[in-house]
């Protein structure tokens, strides 16, 4: 729908006249010339709409909540195009953007109640319409039918509800019979197993789908899903992000984005910066060290240099003036830092070299700082080591969220485990434009 709102915007601007109600319209290119906007309109309509949860609504949302989370999204488009129309500098009529808008917003509000009409229609309810048997022990049942009845869920009918304690699998059989249910939903502790499976036996022998819940395991952070390992069903309880496309993309993005900005500092600063860590202290251009990466694999980061040579020797000179609570050792105004390391810091233009790490796959643009490895085999806390869960990164939370206010290790991983927890492919560009101005105006660096 945003892909035809676009041609439908182009079409609608060539076909006005040159003069109307006083103002005057230039002639503008053919629509051939921006054909090429499609690469970035058909994915990232999409993934603008999933920011805004537009398809996380019930089937049936109002039409208010649908026309709110549409407008928002369209808003983003079409920031999105003016954006792209900016910075690669193309002549696309402003009344072609405006219009692109409001046109998508249209058709895809359209196509909504399109799609409305459909599902409440009676061919739409014969198909979408799920009539269901609750079975499991009675205050299992019960929980479900009042979780399902605030839950306002209009393609669901509860018809009745077994009790695997009180009754046989005939009397389900019976059920199924008498109310045409055309799905059960099993909810049951894992102690009622044996009777479980004689109720999914039975389902099977009906024809009738069973569902069953599978909150038998009672998880803090995990999502379960569903899996297949060679033939076998198997549940998976995960709290990281799990692979999808937004994976995909923010991989991408890593990539393309560390290979540009390489390319392009190098003259500009990474050469310059390497001369001047040379000219003003001896030792190596570059600092080496052994980090925490994915699941806690050790990798080698790299950092321009911005202390003397043999800072880690010194180290425990000033463990008593650690200012962060826990196994990170943080001190301003650190007397092992040179002059030019300074400037450096302030800055962030030491972590520049990251960009290689980011290269190799070590890490990401956005994600936890990684730790070194003596720092993290010191966590008193296990829970801190889910912070590992997920790809480190250049820039994350912590550092947009005010760093030099964090004094305490566990605030720090609270923010990690924030993000992870929150983690989408919208929130990593949403970092990623809050670290612009904490990088030029070196905010809360140390």
């Amino acid at each position: 729908m945003f892909a035809l709102g676009l041609w439908l915007a182009h079409w609608l601007r060539a076909s006005a006249p040159e003069e109307m109600f006083g103002w005057v319209f230039d002639p503008i290119a053919p629509f051939e010339n921006f054909v090429w906007l499609y690469l970035l309109i058909i994915p990232g309509a999409p993934l603008v709409l999933e920011s805004q949860g537009f398809y996380s609504r019930p089937m049936f949302a109002s039409r208010r909540e649908t026309a709110w989370q549409l407008l928002k999204g369209c808003v983003l488009a079409t920031i999105g195009v003016i954006l792209v129309m900016f910075l690669f500098r193309i002549e696309l009529a402003r009344g072609v953007i405006v219009l692109f808008g409001f046109v998508s917003f249209g058709l895809v509000f359209l196509t909504e109640e399109l799609l409305r009409m459909a599902y409440k229609s009676r061919f739409g309810e014969l198909q979408l319409k799920k009539r269901v048997i609750l079975v499991g022990a009675a205050d299992d049942t019960h929980r479900m039918r009042e979780d399902l009845r605030t839950r306002r869920l209009e393609n669901l009918e509860v018809l009745a509800e077994f009790d695997v304690n009180e009754s046989s699998t005939t009397e389900l059989v019976r059920l199924l019979h008498e109310t045409s249910a055309n799905y059960v939903i099993i909810n049951a502790r894992h102690t009622y197993f044996g009777k479980v499976e004689k109720a999914i036996h039975a389902c099977e022998i009906e024809g009738v789908e069973a569902w069953l819940v599978a909150d038998f395991f009672k998880t803090h952070v995990s999502q379960t899903t569903f899996d297949d390992f060679y033939g076998r069903p198997v549940l998976i309880f995960r709290s990281a992000p799990e692979a999808s496309w937004q994976g995909v993309f923010k991989q991408a993005l890593d990539l393309a984005a560390a290979f540009v900005a390489l390319v392009v500092l190098a003259p500009l600063v990474l050469l310059p910066v390497a001369i001047a860590i040379r000219l003003t202290s001896p030792g190596p251009v570059l600092f080496r060290q052994k980090r925490c990466g994915l699941n806690g694999r050790p990798f080698t980061m790299l950092k321009f240099r911005s202390m003397v040579s043999n800072a880690e020797q010194r180290k425990h000179e000033l463990a008593a003036l650690n200012e962060m609570g826990g196994p990170v050792f943080k001190v301003t105004n650190d007397p092992r830092v040179t002059r030019v390391g300074r400037w450096l810091r302030k800055y962030s233009v030491d972590e520049f070299p990251q960009l290689i790490n980011v290269l190799r796959g070590e890490m990401s643009l956005v994600g936890p700082r990684p730790l070194p490895v003596d720092e993290v085999s010191r966590f008193d806390d296990p829970a801190h080591r889910r912070r590992l869960s997920v790809r480190p990164g250049l820039t994350c939370l912590w550092q947009v969220s005010g760093r030099n206010q964090v004094r305490d290790f566990k605030d720090w991983v609270r923010l990690d485990l924030e993000y992870i927890d929150n983690w989408s492919f919208w929130l990593d560009l949403k970092i990623l434009w809050r670290t612009i101005p904490v990088v030029l105006t070196g905010a809360g660096a140390k």
